[in-house]
Protein backbone atom coordinates (compact mmCIF):
# COMPACT_ATOMS: atom_id res chain seq x y z
CA UNK A 1 0.00 0.00 0.00
CA UNK A 2 1.46 3.39 -0.89
CA UNK A 3 0.75 6.65 0.72
CA UNK A 4 -0.16 7.60 3.74
CA UNK A 5 -0.91 4.78 6.04
CA UNK A 6 -4.31 3.42 7.04
CA UNK A 7 -3.49 2.88 10.09
CA UNK A 8 -1.33 5.26 12.61
CA UNK A 9 -0.55 3.92 16.02
CA UNK A 10 0.57 6.48 18.96
CA UNK A 11 1.53 6.25 22.70
CA UNK A 12 -0.25 7.94 25.53
CA UNK A 13 0.12 8.22 29.11
CA UNK A 14 -2.43 5.87 29.51
CA UNK A 15 -1.32 3.00 26.63
CA UNK A 16 -1.42 3.09 22.90
CA UNK A 17 -3.93 4.66 20.58
CA UNK A 18 -4.79 3.07 17.24
CA UNK A 19 -6.19 5.65 14.57
CA UNK A 20 -8.08 4.12 11.70
CA UNK A 21 -8.28 5.84 8.57
CA UNK A 22 -12.05 6.16 7.42
CA UNK A 23 -11.80 6.05 3.87
CA UNK A 24 -10.09 2.92 3.81
CA UNK A 25 -12.02 -0.50 3.09
CA UNK A 26 -11.92 -2.99 6.57
CA UNK A 27 -10.42 -5.48 4.60
CA UNK A 28 -7.24 -3.41 3.96
CA UNK A 29 -7.54 -2.26 7.43
CA UNK A 30 -7.30 -5.63 8.07
CA UNK A 31 -4.24 -6.18 6.40
CA UNK A 32 -2.16 -3.69 7.29
CA UNK A 33 -2.55 -3.89 11.15
CA UNK A 34 -1.72 -7.77 11.15
CA UNK A 35 1.49 -6.58 8.91
CA UNK A 36 2.20 -3.66 11.49
CA UNK A 37 1.82 -6.17 14.57
CA UNK A 38 4.03 -8.57 12.93
CA UNK A 39 7.14 -6.24 12.14
CA UNK A 40 6.62 -5.17 15.97
CA UNK A 41 6.01 -8.63 17.10
CA UNK A 42 9.22 -9.12 18.92
CA UNK A 43 8.45 -5.77 21.41
CA UNK A 44 4.72 -6.82 22.20
CA UNK A 45 5.44 -8.77 25.49
CA UNK A 46 5.45 -7.98 28.74
CA UNK A 47 2.45 -6.22 31.01
CA UNK A 48 -0.86 -5.55 29.65
CA UNK A 49 -1.22 -2.50 27.31
CA UNK A 50 -4.95 -0.73 26.90
CA UNK A 51 -5.42 -0.15 23.21
CA UNK A 52 -8.06 2.89 22.27
CA UNK A 53 -9.04 2.09 18.93
CA UNK A 54 -10.45 5.79 17.12
CA UNK A 55 -12.34 4.88 13.99
CA UNK A 56 -13.16 8.34 12.36
CA UNK A 57 -16.13 8.87 10.76
CA UNK A 58 -16.73 5.29 10.52
CA UNK A 59 -19.19 2.91 12.54
CA UNK A 60 -18.43 -0.22 12.95
CA UNK A 61 -20.87 -3.67 14.27
CA UNK A 62 -19.73 -5.53 16.29
CA UNK A 63 -18.78 -8.50 14.40
CA UNK A 64 -16.46 -5.98 12.33
CA UNK A 65 -15.07 -4.91 15.93
CA UNK A 66 -14.49 -8.34 17.26
CA UNK A 67 -12.30 -9.14 13.97
CA UNK A 68 -10.01 -5.61 15.35
CA UNK A 69 -9.99 -6.96 18.63
CA UNK A 70 -9.11 -10.56 17.94
CA UNK A 71 -6.14 -9.18 15.78
CA UNK A 72 -4.72 -6.64 18.26
CA UNK A 73 -5.58 -9.57 20.98
CA UNK A 74 -3.25 -12.38 19.49
CA UNK A 75 -0.10 -10.26 20.09
CA UNK A 76 -1.05 -11.56 23.58
CA UNK A 77 -0.38 -8.19 25.97
CA UNK A 78 -3.00 -5.99 23.78
CA UNK A 79 -6.62 -5.35 25.25
CA UNK A 80 -8.80 -3.06 23.65
CA UNK A 81 -10.61 -0.70 25.81
CA UNK A 82 -12.68 1.21 23.46
CA UNK A 83 -13.97 1.90 20.37
CA UNK A 84 -14.43 5.66 19.44
CA UNK A 85 -16.16 7.14 16.51
CA UNK A 86 -16.94 10.84 15.20
CA UNK A 87 -20.20 10.29 14.50
CA UNK A 88 -23.22 10.91 16.44
CA UNK A 89 -23.80 8.05 19.19
CA UNK A 90 -26.94 5.38 18.21
CA UNK A 91 -28.94 5.47 21.79
CA UNK A 92 -29.89 1.58 22.17
CA UNK A 93 -33.66 0.96 23.82
CA UNK A 94 -32.46 -2.76 24.51
CA UNK A 95 -31.36 -3.85 28.03
CA UNK A 96 -27.98 -5.05 28.38
CA UNK A 97 -27.65 -8.70 27.39
CA UNK A 98 -26.78 -11.12 30.60
CA UNK A 99 -24.10 -13.77 29.72
CA UNK A 100 -23.75 -16.67 32.50
CA UNK A 101 -20.39 -18.08 31.66
CA UNK A 102 -18.83 -21.31 34.13
CA UNK A 103 -15.68 -21.74 34.34
CA UNK A 104 -11.70 -19.94 35.42
CA UNK A 105 -10.37 -16.87 34.11
CA UNK A 106 -6.82 -17.85 34.16
CA UNK A 107 -3.56 -16.05 34.06
CA UNK A 108 -2.92 -14.32 30.93
CA UNK A 109 -6.80 -14.91 29.67
CA UNK A 110 -9.43 -11.98 29.21
CA UNK A 111 -12.69 -12.38 28.90
CA UNK A 112 -14.49 -9.29 26.82
CA UNK A 113 -18.78 -8.76 27.03
CA UNK A 114 -21.14 -6.46 25.75
CA UNK A 115 -23.17 -6.19 28.09
CA UNK A 116 -23.80 -8.12 31.95
CA UNK A 117 -21.37 -11.09 32.70
CA UNK A 118 -22.39 -13.67 35.70
CA UNK A 119 -19.13 -15.63 36.17
CA UNK A 120 -19.70 -19.31 38.27
CA UNK A 121 -16.19 -20.05 38.75
CA UNK A 122 -13.47 -17.91 40.05
CA UNK A 123 -10.31 -15.20 38.36
CA UNK A 124 -6.98 -16.19 38.89
CA UNK A 125 -4.61 -13.82 39.25
CA UNK A 126 -3.02 -12.29 35.76
CA UNK A 127 -7.01 -13.03 34.01
CA UNK A 128 -9.08 -10.36 32.87
CA UNK A 129 -12.66 -9.47 32.70
CA UNK A 130 -14.14 -6.88 30.73
CA UNK A 131 -17.50 -5.89 30.14
CA UNK A 132 -19.83 -2.85 29.39
CA UNK A 133 -22.19 -3.88 31.82
CA UNK A 134 -21.96 -5.59 35.63
CA UNK A 135 -19.80 -8.08 36.56
CA UNK A 136 -20.70 -10.86 38.98
CA UNK A 137 -17.91 -13.33 40.14
CA UNK A 138 -19.61 -16.39 42.07
CA UNK A 139 -15.99 -17.30 42.79
CA UNK A 140 -12.74 -15.76 43.93
CA UNK A 141 -11.55 -12.76 42.01
CA UNK A 142 -8.45 -12.56 42.46
CA UNK A 143 -7.23 -10.81 38.77
CA UNK A 144 -8.13 -7.68 37.04
CA UNK A 145 -12.04 -6.66 36.56
CA UNK A 146 -13.31 -3.96 34.25
CA UNK A 147 -17.03 -3.10 34.42
CA UNK A 148 -18.86 -0.28 32.68
CA UNK A 149 -16.22 -0.78 30.03
CA UNK A 150 -17.72 1.83 27.52
CA UNK A 151 -18.02 4.30 30.19
CA UNK A 152 -21.11 3.45 32.14
CA UNK A 153 -20.19 4.89 35.97
CA UNK A 154 -23.32 2.82 37.66
CA UNK A 155 -21.55 -0.58 36.80
CA UNK A 156 -20.87 -2.86 39.59
CA UNK A 157 -17.87 -5.41 40.30
CA UNK A 158 -19.29 -7.92 42.77
CA UNK A 159 -17.98 -11.22 43.82
CA UNK A 160 -17.86 -14.26 46.51
CA UNK A 161 -14.81 -13.29 47.63
CA UNK A 162 -13.41 -9.96 46.46
CA UNK A 163 -9.34 -10.19 46.32
CA UNK A 164 -8.69 -8.47 42.99
CA UNK A 165 -5.64 -7.18 41.66
CA UNK A 166 -7.39 -4.41 40.31
CA UNK A 167 -10.68 -3.11 39.75
CA UNK A 168 -12.06 -1.05 37.46
CA UNK A 169 -15.13 1.02 36.82
CA UNK A 170 -15.55 3.08 33.60
CA UNK A 171 -12.70 4.74 33.77
CA UNK A 172 -12.01 4.84 37.27
CA UNK A 173 -9.01 2.78 38.68
CA UNK A 174 -9.15 1.25 42.03
CA UNK A 175 -6.01 2.28 44.60
CA UNK A 176 -4.04 -0.74 45.66
CA UNK A 177 -5.77 -3.65 46.95
CA UNK A 178 -3.66 -3.19 50.35
CA UNK A 179 -5.18 0.31 50.41
CA UNK A 180 -8.66 -0.80 50.53
CA UNK A 181 -9.46 -4.92 50.77
CA UNK A 182 -11.77 -4.91 53.58
CA UNK A 183 -10.75 -7.27 56.47
CA UNK A 184 -13.29 -9.94 55.23
CA UNK A 185 -13.76 -9.54 51.64
CA UNK A 186 -16.92 -11.82 51.37
CA UNK A 187 -20.03 -11.27 49.76
CA UNK A 188 -18.79 -7.72 48.37
CA UNK A 189 -19.19 -5.36 45.37
CA UNK A 190 -17.59 -2.17 43.84
CA UNK A 191 -18.85 0.80 43.19
CA UNK A 192 -18.56 4.74 42.39
CA UNK A 193 -19.96 7.19 44.56
CA UNK A 194 -19.21 10.67 43.29
CA UNK A 195 -16.44 9.52 41.31
CA UNK A 196 -14.51 7.46 44.14
CA UNK A 197 -14.56 3.65 44.00
CA UNK A 198 -16.48 1.75 46.90
CA UNK A 199 -16.74 -1.68 48.79
CA UNK A 200 -20.13 -2.39 50.30
CA UNK A 201 -21.76 -5.56 51.45
CA UNK A 202 -23.82 -7.63 48.67
CA UNK A 203 -26.76 -7.56 51.15
CA UNK A 204 -27.10 -3.68 50.86
CA UNK A 205 -26.87 -3.66 47.13
CA UNK A 206 -30.85 -3.96 47.01
CA UNK A 207 -31.27 -0.86 49.23
CA UNK A 208 -28.00 1.33 47.41
CA UNK A 209 -29.66 0.79 43.98
CA UNK A 210 -33.32 1.27 44.87
CA UNK A 211 -32.07 4.91 46.97
CA UNK A 212 -30.56 6.20 43.24
CA UNK A 213 -34.15 5.16 41.32
CA UNK A 214 -35.73 7.14 44.12
CA UNK A 215 -33.39 10.09 43.88
CA UNK A 216 -34.44 9.86 40.29
CA UNK A 217 -37.60 10.05 40.83
CA UNK A 218 -38.41 6.64 39.12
Amino acid sequence: MSGKPAITIKGTKDGLVFLLDDQCDLASLLDELQAKLDKHEQQLSGPLVHVAVKLGARRLGEEDKERIRSAIRRQGNFLVQSFESDLPEVVAEEKPVLRTMTGIVRSGQTVEHDGHLLLLGDVNPGGSIVCTGDIYVMGALRGVAHAGSAGNEKAIIAASLMMPTQLRIAEVISRPPEEWTSAEPLMEYAYLRNGVMELDKLTHLHASRKEVMQFKGV
